[in-house]
């Protein structure tokens, strides 16, 4: 009973996954959308680069830093993971729209791209074994990267075949994923603002992941830990 209700807090910090899934989200739509041909052209990564590479690429690797100090080896992970990957990608349409990478070269929807077929691959294995992990934290986080997996992995296959349908797929996945984490990452903040479960994650050891309940308070002093504000 005390595992599930007790939490030993060594160095009190704000989730970390609250800004990494913000910034994932908010990349992660902006090129799935694309991606799925919902809008602009084959130049339009030209435009997105710049978003991607700060609001997706350095704000998950920042949240990778903290999520090592919360002891949290999933989030460490995928937020590394991917927040190397966005960074890349800014990089590689920045290096393009600079004209320091040769176009011949640059990915196209509809042509054969073997190497930028491989980043995919190895986010989609790599993901998707992030998500059996997270069946043993919550379900949110289960289903936002059992969607990113597979959207990594049409998306790879698209390059490699070439394939507008697996590519629009992977778009689509990307964007459900999205959805996911913006849901996810809004509970988190809800839950540290208002202390109590506002949206349920689906946490899978714990009981107190129903709207209205409060959340499992820290071991503490009973007037609070001396010399430690929460919040701003």
């Amino acid at each position: 009973m005390w595992e599930d209700r007790t939490r030993v807090v060594l160095a009190p910090i704000a989730a970390p996954s609250i800004l990494g899934l913000f910034g994932f989200a908010g990349a992660t739509m902006m090129v799935g959308a694309w991606q799925a041909e919902w809008y602009g052209n084959a130049l339009t990564p030209l435009i997105l680069w710049p978003f991607a590479l700060v609001f997706g690429g350095i704000a998950q690797l920042v949240a990778t830093v903290w999520s090592y100090r919360a002891r949290d080896g999933i989030a460490t992970a995928m937020h590394g993971m991917w927040g190397s990957f966005w960074v890349a990608f800014g990089l590689l349409f920045m290096l393009i729209s600079i004209g320091v990478y040769p176009v011949a070269l640059a990915p196209v929807a509809g042509t054969v791209n073997q190497g930028f077929g491989f980043w995919w691959v190895g986010l989609a294995v790599i993901t998707a074994l992030g998500a059996i992990a997270a069946l043993g934290q919550n379900l949110a986080i289960t289903a936002l990267l059992a969607t990113l997996a597979a959207g990594a992995g049409f998306t790879a296959a698209g390059w490699f075949a070439p394939s507008d349908w697996s590519l629009n797929v992977g778009g689509w996945l990307f964007v459900a994923s999205a959805i996911i984490a913006l849901y996810t990452a809004a509970a988190m903040m809800f839950e540290g603002s208002f202390g109590r479960t506002i949206l349920p994650l689906g946490k899978t050891r714990a009981r107190t992941d129903v709207p209205g309940r409060k959340a499992a308070r820290p071991l503490e002093y009973a007037q609070g830990q001396p010399g430690v504000r929460s919040g701003q």
